[in-house]
């Protein structure tokens, strides 16, 4: 018989006395941070885990508005946009829809090659998008991510919480922290990235013409 999935990394409570249905996530990499979200968005990001995998959360705060965030996020063909440890991207099957697969080309320096991934989830109203590894020379095996957006509640929507949470074989001759710390980096990366680029993109489209 196969062992239980172990609980979360990934932690969702209710909020007692709120007037919306909505949760807080909470990631055990980011103790001291908790953001409202709808119930059925941070569902998502409960990831059932076997004993050989791991999983975690990175959470980043974007001065740029969700529309803004998830004109770059939703682009599954232009990863590079802001992953910059992605060198080149194909779509090898599908037009962008759910289904599509793509092959991603890695920089020199990384434990990996290439990678061959499809898209899971892509929903626009919800600002939800899931991917999984299904291939390619590298070690993340059973590696799934989701991403979310949400308005920040403190900024009139003038600001975005992105939640990117993954679950992953841990590699043999690895631990599970070790695995941790080095996903965990290239996500906080990446999304320090997407930060800067839609900041600049929100700043150039509140230009006023010359």
């Amino acid at each position: 018989m196969l062992p239980k999935p172990s609980v979360s990394s990934v932690l969702i409570d209710q909020i007692n006395g709120s007037d919306s249905i909505s949760v807080s996530i909470h990631c055990h990499k980011e103790a001291q941070k908790w953001f409202p979200v709808q119930e059925s968005v941070a569902l998502y990001h409960t990831h059932a885990v076997g004993p050989n995998q791991t999983c975690s959360a990175v959470v980043r705060e974007i001065a740029a508005p969700v529309s803004t965030v998830w004109s770059v996020v939703r682009r599954f063909d232009n990863p590079q946009a802001y992953k910059h440890f992605v060198k080149s991207c194909h779509v090898v099957v599908g037009d962008g829809n759910v289904g599509t697969l793509r092959e991603i080309h890695v920089i020199s320096g990384l434990p990996a090659g290439c990678s061959t991934e499809r898209l899971e989830i892509l929903d626009d109203e919800h600002h939800i998008l899931s991917f999984s590894m299904i291939g390619g020379d590298h070690r993340l095996a059973n590696y799934r991510s989701v991403t979310t957006l949400h308005p920040s509640p403190a900024d009139g929507g003038n600001k975005t919480i992105v939640v990117e949470s993954y679950a992953v074989d841990t590699p043999p001759g690895n631990t599970k922290e070790e695995t941790t710390v080095f996903v965990d980096t290239i996500l906080r990366c990446n999304l320090q990235s997407l930060a800067k680029l839609a900041e600049n993109l929100h700043k150039r489209n509140n230009q006023s013409p010359p």
